[in-house]
């Protein structure tokens, strides 16, 4: 890693905790000797990597934080102990994750100006919203502005709003969301501001801007007020070598309001508006008559990081170079509001026992019969971020991305339950599924349908970044059959990103040993099988990701 860990430091976290003068909560946990006791060997190794990555010491594992880093390391020891081979920068197992936080520096400025009139200034936080750009430090277009209504370009989805509208040289307005009647998966995808930037790239213009308050508010689909009181946030994305971050191929310039975008459109905005806002949006491309101008800057503050990277080579000379990948993230969102007087967010299940898994599915590997394709393991940084860590592994893989041919990702089981079922997210869209089926019937259960599909959370963990570059992909999590449904939602509701998800919940670590059973059945079949997986003739993301989405 490019950062320096204070030794120091990284003693005292790596201190036993029942050494300290006060214990903490984990050390009460630790020095139990009755619940010790009770535990056979496998059990009491995945409790012990939980221990250590969600005790207090450890203060969330935010990213860019001493404590990610000292997690980081302490993944690639137990890389090393299990045998796997270092994959990682310089000959080491951490890849350098080069994370920017970036931001928008002052209110920027914007101004409509007539054709064959004078400009006039729209008001921040009244009329626009300016956005940070994280591919430049100073942002300035001045374009004509062409309304698209939701700015998508899809043909096999019905999605054709570029029909016959040439853009070039302008910029794209659009209102957010996504048409009904997509799978929830699909559209969240295309709700996505990415979506309209790539689309509008695709057909030559110079960016997008949203509008906000036509539709109802939710995902993809902005508030005006809510842009204007986050207008300051940091995001993160990764950082090219000139030191801005990795964005699309055109910028969103910002956020209109409905009063900003009266001032833009003219006497056509009130048709406009009201198209825009029926169930079935329908309106037809308008181009305001002037020009919109839109000048800002953002500041950059590098953020060094690391994903954790091993592997264990294949053993059969012609499947050797593919790869199968095991993810899971190790960051988690560090030190936040007080709860309870809680301050400190563990990360125990989100994704302490994901990471755990991953080292205990790699010592299963170590302990059998060489794979035929080689097994890559991936602790990812900056998950919470966005899926940032994942999105550098997939553009910056240490083997070719076409011999990658499946991620099986490990991110929040909730194991407080014995589970009678899983969920496969994304098992049905390749022929990973019946290899999924096998590996769950081998551990006595079965698959299960998604519980809880409008939550879309095939697009929502670090697979997808993978999805994204075409590899099919798929994560298990413990189903809902009988105790599942309430201690799953019992999570969801008290815990999820909260100091309460650390080792006073009562996580069943047989159950993780299950867990980590159906990912290694899994991993074990990809690997040593005749065929690499492929998508299923007519999926969604196998057509999008080679269609109007590839990246």
């Amino acid at each position: 890693m490019s950062r320096t860990l204070a030794l120091p430091l990284l003693l005292s976290l790596a201190a036993p905790l029942a050494a300290q003068s006060a214990p903490d909560r984990d050390t009460a946990a630790v020095t139990n000797a009755t619940i010790n006791a009770a535990l056979p060997a496998d059990q009491a190794a995945m409790k012990a990597h939980v221990m250590f990555l969600a005790a207090d010491a450890m203060k969330g594992r935010d990213v860019g934080s001493p404590e990610y880093d000292i997690a980081a390391h302490y993944v690639a020891a137990q890389f090393y102990a299990a045998g796997l081979r270092p994959l990682g920068d310089d000959g080491g197992y951490l890849q350098r994750v080069p994370l920017t936080g970036y931001k928008l520096a002052g209110q920027g400025r914007a101004r409509w100006t007539p054709a064959g009139g004078t400009a006039t200034p729209l008001a921040f936080g009244t009329d626009i919203v300016p956005a940070a750009n994280p591919g430049a430090k100073a942002t300035a277009v001045t374009a004509p502005v062409v309304f698209l209504g939701y700015g998508l370009d899809a043909p096999q989805y019905g999605l054709t709003d570029y029909a016959g509208v040439d853009v070039r040289g302008k910029i794209v307005a659009y209102v957010g969301g996504a048409p009904a009647g997509l799978p929830s998966e699909v559209a969240a995808t295309f709700g996505s501001a990415a979506a309209r930037q790539l689309a509008a790239a695709r057909h030559g213009a110079l960016g997008v801007i949203a509008i906000a308050d036509l539709r109802k508010a939710g995902r993809g689909a902005p508030s005006f007020a809510a842009t204007a009181k986050g207008y300051e946030a940091e995001r993160i994305t990764w950082a090219r070598p000139d030191g801005t971050g990795n964005a699309g191929e055109v910028p969103l310039l910002g956020t209109l309001s409905p009063a900003g975008a009266a001032k833009v459109f003219g006497k056509d905005w009130r048709a406009l508006a009201k198209g825009a806002a029926r169930t079935t949006l329908k309106v037809r491309p308008v181009t305001g008559a002037g020009t919109l101008t839109i000048e800002s800057a953002t500041t950059f503050r590098a953020i060094p990081s690391a994903n954790v990277v091993g592997v264990l080579p294949g053993s059969d000379p012609a499947l050797a170079k593919q790869a199968v990948v095991l993810s899971a993230h190790l960051d988690h969102v560090g030190v936040g509001k007080a709860v309870n007087g809680d301050t400190i967010y563990n990360g125990a299940l989100d994704d302490g026992v994901g990471i755990a898994s991953l080292i205990e599915v790699a010592k299963r590997f170590k302990a059998a019969t060489p794979p035929k394709r080689s097994i890559i393991f991936l602790a990812v940084t900056a998950e919470e971020k966005g899926l940032v860590g994942s999105d550098f592994f997939a553009n910056h893989p240490p083997v070719p991305i076409r011999d990658i041919v499946a991620d099986v990702n490990l991110d929040m089981p909730i194991l407080t339950y014995r589970f009678e079922d899983m969920v496969a997210f994304g098992g049905d869209r390749s022929t990973l599924g019946p290899i999924i089926a096998r590996a769950v019937a081998g551990i006595g259960v079965g698959l299960s349908p998604d519980p809880m599909p409008d939550q879309a959370i095939f697009v929502r963990s670090d697979h997808y970044r993978f999805v994204q570059k075409g590899v099919p992909s798929v994560f298990l999590w413990p189903g809902y059959k009988g105790p599942g449904k309430a201690a799953v939602e019992r999570f969801m509701g008290n815990c999820y990103h909260r100091p309460c998800d650390d080792l006073t919940q009562p996580i069943l670590w047989d159950q993780g040993v299950r867990f980590v059973d159906a990912n290694y059945r899994i991993a074990r079949e990809i690997a040593d099988g005749a065929a690499r997986p492929v998508w299923n003739k007519g999926d969604y993301f196998g057509l999008l990701y080679g269609g109007p989405m590839a990246n």
